[in-house]
């Protein structure tokens, strides 16, 4: 009595099994597995290499000759270990992939507690990066627009060129998942090696400073502290990229013959080789040039030649689009998965195209609101940036390969 038929039960589970398959062939993340291992490249060049390379030599100057070039080091040896630890995880368990950095955290401390350790600080990566490109391409392209005009122009407020370079986002938000920006995500990697590469060839062209001093930019003993441990943070953004690895493998296709681990892991040794090429030179001929007086963007102390800087800022607001496309992706599928398995809103065009314009508008309206925000970096570096990139993988492997294997 009250029983229902074997059948039943497995019909109304097939049935819950053909929707939830309907729902990840739509969510950004699982919707398309057809990538190729060139695609991983210059998706993990875009998400890494971001406007924080600009920043290098100021943290050098902050850090020193020694200690710098060791940090710079081993921040490049650590990510690069760890980055590949979460290729290796992908795939850990025989017939599943972990598709989503939170879904590894669930597997190595729990369905609960996983959430909790993972998705706050992959949040606060990924929603604090697109706050900071926001102000970033708004300002790159102000000073654009004032190279350019040479004083011969209007002045236009900050606020109205982050909302120029929003409108872009409002549009480009619209593309359904990872390899559908690809195109965007390649034209972002080479910007970012192009405009590195102004940055330090234009420090050479310059030379050494006359009075060029390598002392720590502090004076007093506090402000060294503060400096050193702002430096580390501003490092550990530029090697943040891990936040998204796993979103980017998923897009590859995967067999047991053929694991997905294997173009994953050639076009991560590619980016880090890009990633090299970057940031040293960057950081290293920036801090020789300047010393001590260079700015927290390269690009402010290189004043001259005038086309060249523009170029190079117009170069960082490309980058910029490819990265905050790369960094959003994450998040919409968050956004999109919570709306439809948790508050069963249906799937489709009309949810997406809301959820993301007030995703953007959103991050627009905080860089408007505090244009001030990448000088939170170091704060979000050690807070958030430093954890996913540098020691979570390494404690979820401990954790995954020890305790449920």
């Amino acid at each position: 009595m009250g029983t229902q038929p074997p059948e039943n039960h497995s019909t109304a589970k097939d049935e819950r099994s053909a929707r939830e398959k309907a729902i990840d062939d739509w969510l950004p993340i699982t919707s398309s597995r057809n990538a190729k291992w060139w695609y991983s490249a210059f998706h993990n060049v875009t998400a890494m290499v971001g406007a924080g390379v600009l920043s290098l030599p100021y943290a050098m100057s902050e850090l020193g000759w020694g200690p710098g070039i060791a940090v710079l080091i081993i921040s490049w040896v650590v990510t690069l270990y760890t980055l590949w630890q979460m290729v290796e995880m992908h795939e850990m368990v025989p017939g599943k992939r972990f598709d989503r950095y939170h879904e590894l955290g669930q597997h190595a401390f729990g369905e609960k507690l996983g959430l909790w350790i993972v998705v706050p600080q992959q949040l606060i990566v990924e929603v604090g990066v697109n706050i900071v490109y926001m102000v970033t391409g708004g300002k790159s392209l102000k000073k654009f627009h004032d190279v350019i005009c040479d004083g011969k122009c209007k002045d236009i407020k900050l606020t109205y060129f982050i909302m120029i370079f929003a409108s872009v986002h409002f549009v480009l938000s619209q593309l359904p998942n990872f390899n559908s920006i690809s195109g965007v995500s390649l034209a972002a990697a080479v910007m970012s090696l192009s405009y590195s590469t102004i940055a330090w060839g234009a420090s050479v062209d310059k030379g050494k400073l006359q009075d060029v001093d390598y002392h720590l930019r502090a004076t007093t003993t506090p402000g060294k502290v503060f400096g050193f441990f702002g430096a580390l943070g501003d490092v550990a953004f530029a090697y943040a990229g891990h936040n998204v690895v796993l979103e980017i493998q998923a897009t590859i296709p995967s067999t047991p013959e053929k694991p997905s681990k294997k173009p994953m892991w050639k076009g991560v040794i590619v980016a880090y080789i890009v990633v090299a090429l970057c940031y040293f030179p960057v950081a290293l001929i920036g801090y020789w040039a300047f010393g001590n007086k260079v700015d927290d963007n390269i690009l402010i102390t290189l004043n001259n030649p005038k086309w060249l800087i523009a170029l190079a800022n117009m170069m960082v607001v490309i980058h910029v689009i490819g990265s905050y496309q790369i960094y959003a992706m994450p998040v919409f599928d968050m956004i999109e998965t919570v709306l439809v398995k948790k508050l069963g809103f249906p799937p489709g065009l009309t949810l997406r195209l809301i959820s993301r314009t007030v995703y953007v508008a959103l991050t627009m309206f905080i860089a408007i609101t505090f244009p001030f925000f990448g000088g939170l970096l170091g704060f979000f570096g050690g807070f958030a940036f430093a954890p996913t990139t540098y020691f979570v993988s390494s404690h979820q492997s401990i954790y995954a390969f020890h305790f449920h294997l």
